[in-house]
């Protein structure tokens, strides 16, 4: 099987799984984290075809619903790849990239593979500006927590496990996540992306608190 092949394979494989996914972490999303990867990919370097498919597969069983298990995913990664007739080399280094992958509330481990910082920053672009709005409320209703609570504190430090499961609401998550991101990027292509997601973040928090008040 071809590296084209593959991917046709694998999409269709996520196609399917993704169908009951929460909205936030579904088809759509994937494939623009994949069109992300692939725009910084361009202009960075990295081996294109296997970070197309670590973008197809990063949420193949998201941490966040599954218990919190990071291996999960790397390792359905893995084993789908294998079944799809991908090399074992090639399956277990796009595994480790997608295991890398999480932010795991600002606690994810230092990498200096290209591919890992690319989908890294793939992933966290759709976290921001007008899209990452609305998947921010949106699961912020799936986990039925408050839009905005004033009694609710921003949590600064926090392990991932209470980054996960600790009490916010889905305006401090602007602070305690989305708001950090733009300054966490690791390419140049990908800080430059990020620069006007990031203000329109702001301007909607400016007028948001305006509308508060």
């Amino acid at each position: 099987m071809t590296n084209s092949e593959l991917i046709k394979a694998c999409e269709k494989e996520i196609l399917a799984l993704s169908a009951d996914a929460e909205k936030g972490h579904d088809w759509f999303h994937i494939n623009r984290v994949r069109n992300n990867a692939l725009k910084i990919q361009a202009l960075e370097g990295g081996d294109r075809d296997s970070l197309e498919l670590a973008a197809l597969l990063h949420d193949i069983d998201d941490a966040k619903f599954n218990g919190g298990d990071e291996e999960a995913g790397a390792e359905k990664a893995f084993a789908l790849l294998q079944r799809l007739g991908a090399s074992e080399p090639m399956s277990r280094q796009i595994a480790d990239w997608i295991a890398d992958c999480s932010y795991k509330g600002g606690n994810q481990k230092e990498s200096d593979q290209l591919e890992v910082l690319i989908l890294r920053d793939a992933d966290r672009l759709d976290a921001i500006g007008a899209i990452g709005i609305a998947r921010c409320f949106h699961y912020g209703g799936f986990k039925n927590q408050a839009i905005y609570d004033p009694e609710i504190k921003v949590r600064d430090q926090m392990s991932t496990q209470e980054y996960r499961q600790g009490k916010s609401s889905s305006i401090n998550h602007f602070y305690e996540k989305l708001l950090k991101l733009k300054d966490g990027m690791h390419t140049a292509t990908g800080k430059a992306m990020a620069e006007e997601r990031h203000q329109f973040m702001l301007n909607y928090l400016e007028q948001f608190y305006q509308e508060w008040s």
